[in-house]
């Protein structure tokens, strides 16, 4: 495993669309393990592979509910309700926050890294998750979506 570089806010590869994963072979399996790996070096909630320089739609979401980390291969968000403002930032984004909308509850199908084809019903965090990520996806980061005037910049802690 290995932590992979995070392609950040002025990378062009962050607009682009990445493309369905027509096989799960090994080199998939490694940049999944390398992707939780980095989610979790830098504290991260979910992943896109698009961010570590990789378009297929590939990612990761860990919610540190003690479930462990989630992986999903081309997910699609096929249900959403409600919708709420919520605060988010984005690795590809350091510490930047802002307000967004999104759906209070979706449910989206993807396949697992073992080849099955799962579905979900999510809420709160793991619902904005799925959404921020799957964004990525499709060549949106939130900074396309963030509520006019919500934008902060927030000083890292010095070490």
């Amino acid at each position: 495993m290995a932590i992979r570089n995070l392609r950040l806010e002025k990378d062009e590869i962050l607009k682009k669309k990445s493309r369905e994963v027509e096989v799960i072979d090994e080199k998939i399996q490694i940049l999944i393990d390398d992707m939780i790996e980095t989610m979790h070096k830098y504290n991260g909630v979910g992943l896109a592979a698009v961010q570590v320089g990789v378009l297929k739609r590939v990612i990761t979401i860990d919610i540190y509910d003690g479930t462990g980390p989630i992986v999903m291969i081309n997910p699609v968000i096929i249900k959403t309700k409600g919708e709420k403002e919520m605060d988010e930032g984005c690795l590809s984004f350091p510490n930047q926050f802002a307000k967004v909308m999104r759906p209070e509850e979706v449910v989206a199908e993807y396949t697992d890294r073992d080849g099955k084809r799962m579905r979900v019903k999510a809420k709160e965090l793991l619902a904005q998750a799925i959404c921020h990520e799957v964004d990525h996806l499709n060549g949106e980061v939130f900074m396309d979506k963030i509520i006019p005037g919500t934008l902060e910049y927030i000083e890292p802690e010095k070490e």
